[in-house]
């Protein structure tokens, strides 16, 4: 490959899996800076000794070097490893909390959520950053970044996925350096006076004044929501129903400012300022106005991290256009500008948008010349869409199996939506910005108002037309994270095949193809074989899974059908078939006999190894222990959970092991 040429390449690889490897093991902070400044040495006294940059020994402990820096940037960059985190205070419940709004999230149908900093409790200054909700009220205080505030509500953990192959928040915020929640009842806090603004505060309220200002204008609801997305970073105001279309037609990536919209609206700046290439030092102005526009963009936008990241590139890339040499510049700046931004946040690597992002840009490095160059189009317009189709592909096959594995889906119509509205979104951008201009001075004029909305509705109808073609849109695909190592391998040697054909390549090809089928027909036996029951969590309702091999069984009341718990385990677990069945009072499963006890508290007196507890049943549990004899009770979600607190507390005072799925999650039978 020839982009493992570049030592930036090499570097980034090394950086990365040193990154990998403090994700998966722990180490001390400070024997990690000591064994590196000691490989620092050594590798300084293999310089002087041998004279001898291409020696085996010292590119080995240069590599070695890259690898546990990594590590150290990994590790360093968890909040929860400084001293100062307000995790490593001894604090009572009296103590006030002194937080900072860092970001706004999109509200939930109950609350409000934001991300704060812990500035300090009681009289200790600490860092930090936890999740807030705050439930909705009318009258209720809604925040703004950089708001501060104390309060006295108590820390606590962070609910965990409490059913399997569901979405792990918990997780996910952990990635990012969050550990706790405070869920803050309206007037339970008092806003202070002495909040400092940041620049991402001063984004947010030129974004929030921007907002305002085209409420007041004759946009669609749909399309406002789109032009919020396109040009503010804005994404909670899209109704579900359109951002699953641009999911389903595979544009969804338009819906977020990145570097495809950084990069258009670079082209469109470069293009407009090209007359300006005749005076002296016009170059020179026309990079510096590119940076500036890029950047003021990047403003209106919201300062969010992906737009630093996007912007960022592409100021590079401003400057090797500069320079006269866009292709090979680009390539090592990209690659190097990685390099930056893991060394700076290593835990960008476990972000979704920034894997996807990166995986494109890598694609699009490495297939689209091979895809160009198989045909030369003589006619501009026709050259110009076949190189449009060739970048589409190549980031669809760079991205493909990290849409496989995070979403489970793929639309086959992918290149549709790509090929009309990404030559369009230039003049879409461009729009939308004077659009925004005009807006901030009062001076937009209803027919613009009535023409965007046009042009942004087409391109809704358009991407809804393409999300209503099921056939080519291929979804609830099973994929794990083996499959998803074994398919990048399949593609690197798909793509190194395609290059130049020999033998040993064949082989390599096949060898790969052969490995990704063995471990999917392995998959295939274990799921055959499999057999599992399991109570599942939901709040108000009462749900058992009966699994054997592909065929799952759904045990619940008529009128509750779990889609999204149903959906999500049947893809993850390779189900074929799903069927209903009404909950009876008592099964036998797994050599465990089960009773089910409801809302009407009558049960047979005979013994169970197993009882479970739903809709809150009017029971003296005590009599019922005595009685029955059970090895464990369950409660599950139909259940108030002041009833459950009672049962928990009566089965520690007779030793039987009690299992809630509001706390422990699914309960599976052995």
């Amino acid at each position: 490959m020839k982009l493992l040429a570049f030592i930036p390449i090499r570097l980034t690889l090394l950086l990365i899996l040193g990154i990998l490897f403090g994700k998966f093991f722990s180490f001390d902070l400070l024997y990690l800076g000591i064994f590196i400044g000691a490989l620092f040495v050594l590798l300084s006294a293999i310089f002087l000794f041998e004279k001898n940059t291409k020696s085996v020994f010292f590119g080995i402990v240069s590599a070695l070097i890259f690898v546990f820096l990594g590590t150290y940037c990994y590790t360093n960059a968890q909040p929860i490893n400084h001293n100062n985190h307000y995790t490593k205070i001894t604090y009572t419940n009296s103590d006030l909390w002194s937080l900072k709004i860092k970001d706004v999230l999109k509200p939930n149908p109950f609350s409000y959520r934001y991300y704060a900093t812990v500035n300090g409790i009681g009289q200790h200054p600490t860092t930090g950053t936890i999740l807030i909700s705050i439930p909705k009220d009318s009258s209720g205080q809604r925040f703004h970044i950089d708001d501060e505030f104390v309060t006295r509500t108590k820390l606590t953990d962070i609910y965990p996925t409490l059913n399997p192959h569901q979405f792990d928040y918990k997780n996910y915020l952990k990635n990012i350096g969050i550990y706790h929640q405070m869920q803050i009842e309206q007037h339970h806090f008092t806003i202070t006076s002495r909040s400092k603004t940041t620049l991402q505060g001063i984004a947010s309220s030129l974004r929030n004044h921007i907002i305002s200002k085209l409420e007041k204008e004759s946009f669609g609801e749909d399309e406002f929501g789109v032009i919020q997305a396109l040009l503010l970073g804005q994404r909670s105001d899209i109704s579900e129903e359109t951002y699953t279309n641009y999911q389903k037609a595979g544009a969804v990536h338009i819906l977020a400012v990145s570097g495809l919209h950084i990069g258009i609206l670079l082209l469109l700046i470069q293009f407009l300022l090209s007359p300006v290439k005749q005076i002296p030092k016009g170059r020179t102005i026309i990079l510096l106005l590119s940076v500036i526009f890029l950047w003021a963009f990047a403003f209106i936008a919201g300062l969010s991290a992906s737009i630093i990241r996007a912007t960022t590139m592409f100021t590079f890339v401003a400057y090797a256009l500069y320079l006269n040499r866009p292709s090979n510049t680009f390539n090592i700046l990209a690659l190097s500008i990685l390099f930056i931004l893991l060394f700076i946040d290593p835990n960008l690597l476990f972000q979704v948008g920034f894997q996807m992002s990166y995986a494109a840009v890598f694609a699009i490095l490495w297939i689209f010349p091979i895809l160009r160059d198989l045909w030369f189009p003589k006619n501009k317009v026709v050259r110009y869409f076949w190189q449009l189709l060739c970048v589409s592909i190549a980031a669809q096959l760079g991205v493909l199996p990290i849409s496989l594995f995070y979403f489970h889906q793929f639309p086959g119509l992918f290149f549709v939506s790509n090929l009309i509205i990404v030559p369009a979104l230039g003049v879409i951008l461009g729009m939308g910005i004077l659009v925004v201009f005009l807006s901030i001075f009062n001076w937009l004029p209803a027919q613009f108002v009535w023409l965007y909305n046009k042009i942004i509705g087409f391109m809704n109808n358009l991407i809804a037309w393409v999300a209503r073609q099921e056939s080519f849109i291929f979804s609830d695909i099973p994929f794990d994270v083996v499959q998803l190592i074994l398919s990048f391998i399949v593609l690197v040697m798909g793509v190194q095949l395609f290059t130049r054909f020999n033998s040993k390549r064949i082989l390599l090809c096949l060898g790969s193809v052969l490995c990704f089928q063995g471990y999917t027909i392995y998959q295939e036996i274990n799921t055959n074989e499999k057999v599992e029951a399991m109570v599942l969590h939901k709040t108000k309702e009462r749900i058992i899974f009966n699994r054997n091999g592909k065929e799952l069984t759904v045990l619940t009341d008529n009128n509750n059908q779990p889609d999204y718990l149903i959906s999500r385990y049947r893809t993850a677990e390779r189900i074929h078939s799903v069927s209903f069945d009404t909950l009876r009072n008592g099964y036998h499963i797994k050599n465990n006999s089960l009773l089910i006890i409801d809302s009407t508290g009558v049960y047979p007196l005979s013994t169970s190894d197993k009882i479970l507890l739903t809709q809150s049943p009017k029971i003296n549990l005590d009599r019922l222990i005595d009685s029955i004899q059970p090895k464990e009770i369950i409660a599950d979600g139909s259940n108030y959970k002041s009833y459950v607190d009672r049962w928990k507390v009566t089965c520690i005072k007779n030793k039987i092991p009690f299992h809630y799925t509001g706390e422990k999650g699914a309960y599976y039978f052995k």
